[in-house]
């Protein structure tokens, strides 16, 4: 099995009781970073993530797509990547838990995760989270009845469901006082 990450490639020799079994090779964009990866057709593409490319934020939760805990986005829209098979990726760019900060500035969600202490168990925060910021990229100004329309699907055990809601208000906020800083910044 063979991973490629930028100009550096890594080997993994694995063998099996019938032969070697001759995999595809699939070019993905994780994160902006390029990666070859060499993986069945059907492997979903959170098991790539975790497994074939030490991404572990992306979590598994029922493997039926049904609880949101491995929700990544794909061009931009929620996915839930533990049915979403390698080979339907083609050309297509992933953005993971890992790749929603800029460096060390997290994102506005993130922020607001952390002040409105929305984790506790934190197993279905990051699906939560990459929910949520397909929701903020095109409403920056969502009510009530948006973000329960965007979570659908995204469960917590802990039903932290109010504090999520306040966290998407706050992040909405924070991106919004933003973006008219930033206006202000170039009329001056």
């Amino acid at each position: 099995m063979n991973l490629r990450f930028g100009s550096k490639r890594i080997t993994l020799e694995i063998s099996c009781s019938k032969g070697i079994n001759i995999m595809p090779n699939y070019k993905i964009n994780v994160n902006d970073q390029n990666y070859e990866v060499e993986a069945e057709d059907r492997m979903p593409l959170l098991w790539v993530l975790r497994d074939l490319l030490g991404l572990i934020g992306t979590k598994f939760g029922c493997g039926i797509a049904q609880c949101g805990a491995c929700t990544v986005h794909v061009d931009g829209k929620p996915t839930r990547s533990c049915v979403f098979p390698i080979s339907q990726l083609s050309g297509q760019n992933v953005r993971t838990i890992e790749g929603l900060a800029e460096g060390v500035n997290l994102h506005p969600l993130q922020k607001q995760w952390i002040d409105q202490d929305v984790a506790q168990c934190g197993y279905c925060q990051a699906g939560q989270i990459m929910s949520a910021a397909a929701l903020l990229e095109k409403n920056t100004n969502p009510t009530d009845d948006d973000i329960d329309q965007a979570m659908v699907g995204n469960y917590c055990r802990c039903g932290t469901y109010n504090r999520v809601r306040a966290a998407i208000h706050g992040a909405a906020r924070l991106m919004n006082t933003q973006v008219i800083s930033s206006t202000n910044e170039r009329e001056a």
